[in-house]
């Protein structure tokens, strides 16, 4: 960053009381939390919820269980409504990857063609689709999408891995590592004209997408409410609208399995259903203390001014931001470039992601693509500039020695 150049600072968001928004979550205010696109963080009014719902299936576990499909149904409708799709197309699951899982489990039995997966795609996800491949004795093709490719050639890249011997597509809607988006829109109507199915793994998308579904064509999404949504963790939407769906199950045959989808879901045995029942607690504190609008424009704010901030940090200060051009950015999520040696792998990067966290106090997504090790910023309502601030201050000096060390044994 030069010294002309001004980084407009976003107005950090308070509570109706005055207080941070911080006040409203249980996160340690010793650490800095700059990563709330991993694991999420649960509000305190949806962990109480939570609590309440646990004490109530305690008190009387064999009234609970019976009722629990109608009450799982209700919250698939305000989920749903959220989501802007319909509840009969709308199942339950833990996360994206639980969804992932029913939809190769559907598939396992009919004969299939090669899969084509992005080298941008989730791990797990992409390990499910191997071992589909390897069930129906094909293989994964994997589409190669530079970090800096628009739209265009993004959906090049991928459908040119795309012919007659291919049965499946697994699209990310936003990637993990590069923080990323894929044109899943214009991949899906040319896949539905070839009569090719379509997973997209929207695992980031709920919150910080307005409305993740619309003008999409798929035979499957999958995305995760803890997220951006911060719902009690296990909580994640399957939608399916096509053919596919009379053929996914749950990973766990219960009582509901003779019903039709999305009712099949409702009832798993005696699974924990407590996050979910209180997801839209979670989803309505957000949209009445700021709305999803406002929150999603001062997290889009924020994770610019945390780039540039860390970005012109790592530079230093004669240098130029170390920033990176990621051809469909992502609201609320950046990707920093970290110093040469740094999380390389993504072995590496986890690595770094637990040595950051035990010696410098802070939780930070550490990725990794194409060789290059990145800082993966992802903000939430919660987060104020002073966090970015503090991480340049004192996590990029240790950083940049860390780096040197590690090129000096190298």
């Amino acid at each position: 960053m030069s010294e002309t150049e001004v980084v407009t600072e976003p107005r950090p968001l308070l509570l109706s009381d005055g207080r941070p928004a911080a006040a409203a979550w249980s996160l340690d205010p010793g650490m800095l939390h700059l990563n709330h696109g991993s694991f999420g963080a649960v509000p305190l009014i949806a962990q109480q919820r939570q609590h309440e719902l646990r004490d109530e299936m305690e008190r009387a576990p064999v009234v609970w269980f019976p009722g629990l499909p109608a009450r799982i149904a209700a919250t698939r409708g305000e989920i749903a409504r959220f989501l802007h799709v319909d509840a009969q197309d709308l199942a339950l699951v833990p996360n994206a990857s639980a969804g992932a899982s029913a939809v190769y489990a559907a598939l396992t039995a009919h004969p299939g063609g090669d899969i084509v997966v992005t080298d941008h795609g989730y791990g797990a996800v992409t390990m499910g689709a191997e071992r589909l491949a390897r069930g129906w004795g094909r293989r994964v093709r994997t589409a190669r999408v530079p970090l800096t490719a628009d739209a265009d050639q993004a959906y090049r890249a991928v459908m040119s891995e795309v012919d007659n011997r291919v049965a499946l597509v697994v699209l990310d809607q936003i990637t993990s590592a590069t923080a990323r988006e894929l044109p899943v829109e214009q991949v899906g109507a040319e896949l539905a004209r070839r009569n090719i199915t379509l997973l997209v793994d929207g695992a980031h998308s709920p919150g910080i997408l307005a409305s993740p579904l619309e003008g999409l064509v798929c035979d499957a999404w999958v995305g995760n409410l803890h997220k951006w949504g911060c719902a009690p963790r296990g909580t994640a939407a399957l939608v399916a609208r096509g053919p596919l769906r009379e053929h996914l199950h749950p990973l766990i045959d219960s009582w509901s399995a003779t019903e039709a989808f999305p009712h099949r879901f409702d009832q798993q045995g005696t699974v924990d259903a407590t996050g979910p029942l209180a997801a839209p607690v979670a989803l309505d504190f957000i949209d009445r203390t700021w709305g999803w609008e406002t929150g999603r424009r001062y997290m889009d704010e924020l994770a610019d001014y945390g780039a540039r901030v860390i970005g012109s940090a790592f530079a230093g200060s004669a240098g130029p931001t170390e920033s990176v051009d990621v051809g469909m950015p992502v609201p609320g999520m950046r990707l920093v470039r970290l110093p040469e040696g740094l999380g390389r792998t993504r072995i590496a990067a986890d690595a770094l992601r637990d040595r950051a966290t035990a010696e410098l106090g802070v939780e930070a997504a550490f990725t990794s693509f194409d060789g290059i090790g990145y800082l993966r910023l992802s903000a939430h309502v919660y987060n104020t500039p002073a966090d970015y601030d503090r991480f340049a201050d004192f996590c990029v000096p240790a950083l940049h020695e860390w780096a040197r060390q590690a090129r000096m044994r190298s």
